[in-house]
């Protein structure tokens, strides 16, 4: 257990932070809820080649968040944030009241499993339709409905991100921890410290809504703390089912016409 140098979290009884902590590269097939949703890709430094063991400024620190050997940021999708405010939710294109299936497709620079990473695609299925990803809306960021070596670094000037994917290597080590393997993990958590602001709501909760890539969602500033994660919403639950990985196109059964380049095909 990581109980030396043990200080226990101000804001929850049950978390904290010890002399060590475990990073590794990380790829958010789906982060979500009703309201918003997003998939990101987090990378480390060439020199972390698993699950890796840091302590001190490697874990990164209140001062410098992004000095660790891992990118805590992440470049991700949100279509909220990117614009599109009304393809993810309830009764949206994306109706959140219903099931549906979410399938995150990676692309080579050659086009086969032997090449580099390049591009990290998203499409869904429900009421056996496919929905392609909505495409971004926002000025200075190039039409995208995937994460891309382009899309990440013009996201992060026109949204004032850091560029902590890009200085941990980017899509090069997150590309050689795919072809390593890694392990798909599935869980309902909360968030102590940002409430899951940065999911779903205003973040920073300072920053006006206006101002681009502050707005994620449409939940208030003052939801998401643990009394609602944990009291209120005690009894909430996801079902997580017919889990496939495979080669693309082999993992559905809907006919993906889209795959040919159209954003409006179903």
């Amino acid at each position: 257990a990581n109980i030396e140098n043990w200080t226990p979290s101000p804001t929850s009884s049950t978390s904290g932070t010890g002399k060590y902590g475990a990073c590794c590269n990380e790829m958010d097939l789906f982060e979500g809820n009703s309201i918003s949703s997003d998939f990101a890709a987090h990378s480390c430094s060439s020199t972390v080649t698993g699950l890796y063991k840091c302590s001190g400024a490697d874990c990164g620190t209140t001062a410098s968040p992004y000095g660790g050997v891992c990118d805590p940021l992440g470049c991700e999708y949100n279509s909220y944030r990117n614009g599109a405010t009304t393809f993810y939710g309830p009764s949206k294109t994306i109706d959140t009241t219903k099931k549906f299936t979410v399938v995150t497709q990676f692309i080579t620079n050659t086009g086969t499993a032997a090449g580099t990473l390049a591009e990290i695609r998203r499409f869904w299925i429900q009421n056996g339709a496919i929905i392609q990803n909505v495409s971004l809306n926002v000025p200075g960021i190039s039409p995208s409905n995937s994460i891309t070596a382009n899309y990440c670094p013009q996201k992060e000037s026109v949204f004032g991100d850091a560029p902590s994917f890009e200085n941990h290597g980017g899509f090069s080590t997150l590309s050689a921890a795919l072809n390593t393997g890694m392990v798909l993990s599935l869980s309902i958590k909360d968030d102590p410290e940002g409430h899951f602001l940065w999911l779903d709501s205003n973040y920073p909760p300072t920053s006006p809504p206006t101002q681009p890539g502050v707005a994620r969602g449409t939940c208030p500033t003052s939801s998401g703390s643990l009394e609602d994660l944990q009291v209120i919403g005690a009894e909430s639950s996801v079902t997580f089912s017919n889990i496939r990985i495979g080669t693309l196109g082999s993992t559905t059964t809907v006919p993906h016409y889209g795959q040919c380049g159209g954003q409006t095909y179903t």
